[in-house]
């Protein structure tokens, strides 16, 4: 038995990672002499409704499919779409049907938070977002949460394991745990004590709530630092907030009032789009945790639409390979396979994978800008 309850990147590879009726279904088509070759499409929603979310896990989507006789065409990370497929594969059934299952978690989970962070980056499209929610999730997923809040355009995230699976460094600098263990009322030891051991790098983000008013424990950070500090963080509990703004403003004047008007406002704690949107004019910086990491997955589904060249799909669902185009206006388009699409539109889907072999390059920066540009151009998140 293993120590941790953790499906192992083995099983997933093998394709043991799955729903039983997968299994049951290749002994049938085997039992049968049955292989059909089919086209499969992964669709969230049949057609287009304005409802725009934001694909993610295509690397992870593709790192499985690997080494299989497919081809597979998708959407690019950092792609939103709101209608039709994201995913086309193609081949014989019995290479990639018991992968199913695997399939659509990688894009369904990812896809979901990758949503809910770009709903956070366009709340407030000029502060630093970084994504604190980790410790909400599975340890096993975190560099998922990561990577898709990356993709989404977040500026950073705290885990540091997560961090050396994408090659960037982790954020953060102290927690309430740090202040407690000094004791109440030495707050400027441990800030000093901070100073003192952490990297000349890491920036001085001093926690200003633990114990006393929020004004009171920034001013102590100020006398304790001085010059070095750089900014102050409140994440002050719910309960004990009041008016989060209004005290915020107090820090800000406190702060300016004496001199300190380069030490920046961090905020954290419980916060979503709508608070970042409240807060975005009067702070730096936002720390967003379970927002981002406890999203629901997106509903996707993965449907054969062809067999054997024929149009077929089950009941409620399109027959027919499909393709997906974005027009200049931003429209989100659904088309069939060979027929003219929108006059001057972009496809969508572009390939992936041909004959077992990954085609594509997955840059999070890229992915980054295409969802910046892609929100802008559908105005996802407009208030």
């Amino acid at each position: 038995m293993s120590d941790f309850d953790i499906v192992g990147p083995e099983a997933i590879r093998e394709g043991v990672a799955t729903d039983a009726y997968f299994q049951r279904t290749e002994a049938a088509l085997r039992h049968a002499g049955k292989n059909p070759h089919v086209v499969a499409e992964v669709t969230a929603d049949q057609f287009p409704d304005g409802d725009f979310e934001l694909l993610a896990g295509v690397k992870d989507a593709a790192a499985l499919l690997e080494g299989y006789d497919l081809d597979v065409d998708a959407m690019h990370e950092g792609r939103l779409f709101d209608g039709g497929p994201v995913m086309r594969i193609e081949g014989d059934y019995l290479e990639f049907g018991r992968l199913e299952t695997s399939l659509l978690g990688f894009l369904s989970h990812a896809s979901g938070c990758a949503t809910a962070a770009l709903e956070t980056r366009v709340a407030a499209p000029d502060s630093s977002v970084l994504s604190f929610g980790a410790r909400h999730v599975h340890p096993s997923i975190a560099a998922m949460v990561e990577r898709s809040a990356l993709v989404a355009g977040l500026d950073g995230f705290s885990h540091v394991a997560a961090g050396e699976i994408l090659g960037k460094e982790a954020s953060g600098t102290m927690p309430h745990a740090l202040i407690i263990a000094f004791g109440r009322g030495k707050q400027a030891e441990a800030f000093r004590a901070f100073d003192e051991a952490v990297p000349e790098d890491v920036p001085r983000v001093a926690l200003c709530d633990t114990y006393g008013d929020e004004v009171e424990e920034v001013l102590c950070a100020v006398d304790a630092l001085g010059d070095r500090l750089e900014s102050v963080r409140l994440d002050t509990t719910s309960s004990r907030r009041g008016n989060f703004r209004h005290i915020i403003q107090e820090v800000r004047w406190e702060l300016d009032e004496r001199g300190h008007e380069d030490v920046g406002i961090f905020v954290s704690g419980g916060l979503g789009p709508a608070e970042l949107r409240h807060l975005r004019d009067v702070v730096e910086g936002f720390g967003v945790g379970g927002y981002i990491s406890n999203a629901n997955p997106v509903d996707f589904a993965l449907d054969i639409v062809e067999v054997d060249g024929e149009p077929a799909a089950k009941r409620g669902k399109l027959s027919g390979a499909k393709e997906v185009y974005r027009t200049a206006d931003g429209g989100h388009h659904v088309g069939l396979r060979g027929r003219p699409g929108p006059t001057d539109a972009e496809s969508l889907l572009e390939p992936l994978i041909r004959d077992g072999e990954v085609v594509r390059d997955f840059d999070i920066d890229a992915a980054a800008v295409r969802a910046r540009e892609d929100a802008e151009r559908v105005g996802f998140g407009d208030e």
